[in-house]
């Protein structure tokens, strides 16, 4: 064991990296100490300098609309990704972000039908239905590579990182601003798993505009169909 820890050392001296991980568990303190039923619409990822700065290929991901709901809630794609939108309800929907600069507007459409939208920008979009003020998915398109959702239990792996020092972002819709925490991988320093707090105990549901920046039409806050 000291012998493979002091080639690891000697690697790290001269220059090269070897890979490690980034691992722990994420707990969000709710109003009345609740438990909490969305620990895995969290996101974790790394900020990187642009040494080591590795792009995930880019793939293509389904957010399904099934009685007014988008699902998943969350994904999180690298650069570049498609994301497809099929409509299973037997009305129209219309997706939509205002999210800059990855905004864009699919149009209306029907039950069967699907349309897609490609996100060539990094960060958040928020998508959007504009017939429906309710709806709401989250996609996270990521420069590189080193980022993960929790499980439902909260505990999450960012595996293969090259040994190093970062600087850990943890999102999740229901706090007011992303968690940043300094974090090593590898490089045989104390410290173990990661024990991370979020606190939505002052989370409160805020509605948006639709796609021409005006309220939605609803009825006495309910929805027209």
């Amino acid at each position: 064991m000291r012998l493979v820890v002091g080639i690891a050392a000697l690697l790290a001296a001269v220059g090269f990296s070897t890979a490690a991980r980034v691992a722990g568990r994420i707990v969000i303190l709710e109003k009345d100490n609740k438990p909490s039923p969305d620990l895995s619409d969290a996101v974790l990822y790394l900020e990187t300098p642009a040494a080591v700065t590795t792009a995930a290929r880019p793939v293509t991901v389904e957010i399904a609309i099934t009685d007014k709901t988008y699902a998943p809630h969350v994904v999180v794609v690298p650069l570049g990704s498609t994301v497809r939108f099929p409509n299973h309800d037997p009305f129209n929907h219309n997706v939509f972000s205002a999210s800059e600069p990855n905004s864009f507007d699919l149009g209306l459409y029907g039950r069967g039908e699907a349309k897609t939208y490609t996100f060539e920008h990094p960060g958040l979009v928020r998508v959007y239905c504009n017939v429906h003020p309710r709806m709401v998915a989250y996609v996270l398109v990521m420069e590189n590579r080193y980022y993960a959702q929790p499980a439902n239990d909260g505990s999450f792996s960012i595996a293969n990182v090259p040994a190093g020092r970062y600087r850990l972002h943890v999102w999740h819709e229901r706090i007011p601003s992303e968690v940043i925490k300094d974090v090593s991988a590898g490089g045989g320093e104390p410290g173990g798993e990661l024990q991370i707090a979020l606190n939505a105990r002052g989370y409160t549901w805020q509605p948006h505009r639709n796609k021409y920046g005006r309220n939605y039409p609803t009825n006495a806050g309910r929805e027209r169909y």
